[in-house]
């Protein structure tokens, strides 16, 4: 069994990255780990014609805090920090992951594909990559909504077959 004994949870607080850290909650309670909670914010610009204007960065910075401050575990054994930094998402994750001396990183993933992912690229993907330990990558369930209508979706796109008229 690999020793773990801090676990980083990079998150930017989509639901993507609630279910990732849940899945972190329960790797460090089961390995009665040190559980390091990062968000990496950078300072948001708006594009306007050749006008750049700075939207509030410290507004946006105690807006990440507040978030950050209200990740609660359901299990009180389990060793929480949380930790707001400032920087890029990936070199700011690798970078705590290193401070942090992180056996693993747990992080959820957007599962883009295709032309979005190659335009977007990946943070999961670059830290994979680059990082010096472990990253488990977590890809939230579709729910069952959306399961339907792409069922649905695949029935009408499949010619001479015939559609779906109610699915329960």
């Amino acid at each position: 069994m690999m020793p773990i004994h801090t676990i980083l949870h990079p998150t930017d607080f989509s639901d993507r990255s609630e279910f990732a850290f849940r899945m972190a909650c329960s790797l460090a309670r089961d390995y009665h780990a040190r559980l390091v909670v990062l968000h990496v914010w950078s300072r948001p610009m708006l594009l306007y014609g050749e006008v750049e204007p700075v939207v509030d960065s410290e507004e946006y910075r105690i807006e990440a805090q507040r978030q950050l401050d209200n990740f609660e575990s359901s299990d009180s054994g389990i060793r929480m920090e949380r930790k707001l930094v400032e920087g890029d998402a990936v070199p700011g994750i690798l970078h705590e992951a290193e401070e942090q001396g992180a056996d693993l990183i747990v992080m959820g993933m957007h599962g883009r594909t295709g032309l979005n992912r190659l335009l977007m690229g990946s943070t999961a993907e670059h830290v994979v990559r680059r990082a010096s330990c472990p990253v488990l990558t977590v890809k939230t369930p579709v729910p069952a909504a959306e399961c339907i209508e792409a069922r649905v979706e695949e029935q009408r796109a499949v010619p001479g077959e015939p559609s779906l008229a109610m699915v329960g």
